[in-house]
């Protein structure tokens, strides 16, 4: 089951991508996780590595390692993996989007390895300079099941078989551009919106503050300071956006007239 982010709330259901798609999102934004694998010379324990990595067309983790490595011993003696994704933040970690993919790790096989390498190359471009050397090889982690962190309060287990067909949000590879220039150049503008919107309870105080923490398809996260008190809202967009273009014309269009 998906089930969306956030605590119940007494207000109106607010449409947020399910959190497959979420997690898709944030594994094809990342460039380096935690692998753990299963130690070899303390049996039992897990062992855990700094892990750059790409995703081929399904989501599935590719990684360049060496044969030398400990963690490649590892993966040649069991398996079993995972790898941890976690979304870069200045604030609070706890806060921030994680992801754990569970699964097994196998090399590439040969018919495949030039896909691989093209995926990899196309996010890790240094790599170029040992890709060919003798003890480096392609591994892919095959997921098998996952968990979802959203922050405080949003957590779930996404099936290998959701993420797969979920896909990452249309808006992925320019959100951190939309949220640098809504804060930057319409900080007033969006400040403006949600007072006239109401985004306190009745009887609230409107808010002094307010900071684009993320934006979708569906609408954008806020964090807005009360006074002393610091919350997030969820703001939905008039309609699905799936270009930069068309988020841009759903702000002109809620942002009329707030001023």
């Amino acid at each position: 089951m998906n089930r969306h982010a956030g605590p119940p709330s007494a207000g109106p259901v607010v449409p947020e991508p399910s959190y497959a798609e979420r997690a898709r999102t944030l594994a094809h934004l990342g460039r380096t996780g935690t692998l753990a694998t299963l130690s070899r010379k303390h049996p039992g324990h897990p062992f855990a590595s700094v892990m750059p990595y790409a995703l081929d067309e399904r989501g599935r983790p590719l990684m360049l390692i060496s044969s030398m490595a400990m963690h490649t011993q590892n993966l040649m003696a069991d398996g079993r993996a995972s790898l941890l994704v976690a979304q870069p933040t200045a604030g609070d970690p706890l806060a921030a989007a994680r992801l754990t993919l569970i699964g097994e790790a196998r090399t590439v096989a040969k018919a495949e390895v030039e896909g691989a390498r093209s995926a990899y190359l196309a996010r890790h471009a240094n790599a170029s300079y040992w890709v060919d050397f003798e003890d480096f090889g392609f591994w892919r982690l095959e997921p098998v099941d996952l968990y979802f962190v959203g922050g405080f309060g949003a957590m779930d287990w996404v099936s290998a078989a959701d993420y797969t067909t979920a896909g990452p949000d249309p808006l992925a590879d320019v959100s951190e551009s939309i949220l640098e220039h809504m804060n930057a150049d319409h900080a007033a503008a969006l400040l403006a919106y949600l007072r006239a919107r109401g985004s306190e309870p009745a009887g609230g105080d409107p808010p002094d503050e307010a900071t684009m923490v993320a934006v979708d398809r569906l609408g954008f996260k806020v964090r807005l300071r009360t006074g002393e008190r610091v919350h997030g809202a969820r703001i939905p967009f008039p309609r699905e956006v799936t270009t930069a273009e068309q988020c841009r014309a759903a702000f002109i269009e809620m942002f009329r007239g707030a001023r």
